[in-house]
């Protein structure tokens, strides 16, 4: 596949990877309202009652834990064949490509005052007919992590948080371009929003508030950046270079990102000024050197300046976000769930992006939104085979959910498109809640692709998805 429609295939994935395999995103809620005078003092029994031995106590501290059991089956439903080109025909079978039991366990704890322990953790068992089993000989394959930790301590103005969590700067809900200081993972066809797609950092983030509490500095500071790992080997949005593609080598060297955010809030309106300094959460590959098999990652840092606008209008919020990154590589679009795969470019430009979208309140029970995502460079550059200034790309994000049965049963579809109409990716969903603890999901998904589009090797695919959940 070429470099920019490989760059492209995002425009039309954005909201595209394993639902099991992200944190919930229940789990990112802060309690930042839980406050104290600024003392830093620690009393001897600070840390005394989530341990005292109390049967009351320890159900309290059971209390804490949530877990969640998921069985997911999916896959591609409908035989079909793709004109790749003149007498090229790829043949499309029906085929079963996730089958994976999930474990999820999530931790809060406001365990004194002031104090907030949070977070979660994953399991998974990737069984027969999985591509992560064919990817493993044909053997059951398992896989865990710690999705999010952090401790956080709250004071009358101000707070500190240090752990594994997310930063999130964007408006536009799903498609915003601000939301590129947490890097993402991308898998496969399943559904789920952005939002949840992004991985935690470790992290310490500093929050100030106004004596009004409408305005408010943010400030955090990645202590370990990380980066988009490829997809998965074998996974359907995988495509094979004809060598490994392994994640970043520190090599001792220590690299950090910071950056710090101004937000103000009036009546139906906020907005918010920022500017950061980070790495692009995309890898660049050079080609392996003769005799071996992996191919050098390469990072790239530059500058990000950013505002963010949104205003209520009765049942209307309007969104707006605008950045300009400075000193990204030429070869750049490189949107998440997609690999670099040419030699990196050694000249560096200037990008300009915005989204822009708004979310509507049809009623109590109905919502629709709608995101609008567009970047181009605004220098100049000779070289022929980088995206030239006058290209812009970007991609269209649509939502409408329906809340059924007093919420027991939510409908919802999603449509995403590019901006230049040669793709359409469709989902339908329903969620049923059976009671306090069972819950099933189902999915249908179909894609559209001209020839010109990335998703051409998908065009026509219709997909099916059925995730049984168990909670308690």
């Amino acid at each position: 596949m070429p470099r920019l429609p490989r760059l492209l295939l995002c425009s039309a994935v954005f909201v595209l990877s394993q639902p099991t395999l992200a944190q919930d995103r229940d789990a990112t809620i802060l309690s930042d309202d839980v406050t104290l005078g600024t003392d830093f003092g620690f009393e001897d029994d600070l840390f005394a009652a989530p341990f005292e031995e109390s049967a009351d106590q320890e159900a309290n501290w059971w209390d804490d834990f949530t877990f969640r059991l998921t069985q997911q089956l999916s896959g591609q439903i409908n035989n079909h064949s793709i004109d790749l080109a003149p007498g090229i025909t790829l043949p499309r079978e029906s085929e079963l490509e996730t089958n994976r039991l999930g474990i999820n366990v999530r931790y809060q704890n406001p365990f004194a005052p002031g104090w907030l322990l949070q977070g979660s953790a994953q399991s998974r068992i990737y069984w027969p007919e999985d591509y992560e089993y064919k990817a493993n000989n044909d053997h059951i394959e398992t896989e865990s992590r710690v999705n999010e930790l952090f401790v956080q301590r709250s004071f009358a103005t101000q707070s500190l948080k240090f752990g594994r969590q997310t930063v999130v700067w964007g408006e536009t809900v799903g498609n915003s371009v601000l939301d590129v200081i947490n890097h993402v993972e991308f898998r496969d066809f399943t559904i789920i929003d952005i939002e949840d797609a992004r991985l935690n950092q470790w992290m310490l983030v500093w929050d100030y508030f106004g004596d009004d509490n409408s305005s408010r500095f943010s400030t955090f500071l990645n202590l370990y950046p990380e980066f988009n790992p490829a997809p998965v080997r074998g996974s359907p949005l995988f495509f094979d270079p004809g060598y490994n593609l392994p994640d970043y080598d520190r090599d001792n060297d220590v690299i950090l990102e910071i950056g710090t955010q101004w937000r103000r809030s009036f009546a139906g309106s906020d907005i918010a000024l920022m500017a950061a300094y980070l790495y692009e959460n995309q890898l660049r590959y050079e080609p392996p050197l003769p005799g071996e098999a992996d191919a050098t990652p390469d990072i790239n840092d530059f500058l990000l300046l950013g505002f963010s606008a949104n205003r209520a209008i009765g049942n209307w919020l309007l969104n707006f976000d605008l950045a300009y990154s400075h000193n990204v590589l030429a070869d750049s679009f490189a949107f998440p769930g997609t690999s670099g795969l040419s030699q990196p470019s050694s000249v560096r430009r200037d990008q300009l992006g915005t989204s822009f979208g708004f979310e509507y309140a049809i009623n109590n029970e109905q919502s629709v939104s709608l995101g609008v995502q567009a970047q181009k460079f605004v220098d100049s550059d000779n070289n022929p085979a980088s995206v030239s200034s006058d290209e812009v790309l970007g991609s269209w994000l649509l939502r409408y959910s329906n809340n059924l049965r007093n919420g027991d049963l939510v409908l919802s579809s999603t449509l995403q498109g590019d901006l230049d109409a040669n793709s359409l990716l469709a989902m339908f969903g329903a969620d049923y809640t059976l009671n306090d603890n069972w819950s099933v999901n189902a999915q249908i998904i179909a894609i559209a692709a001209s020839d010109d589009s990335p998703l051409l090797l998908f065009a026509d695919d219709l997909r099916l998805g059925l995730t049984l959940a168990y909670a308690f």
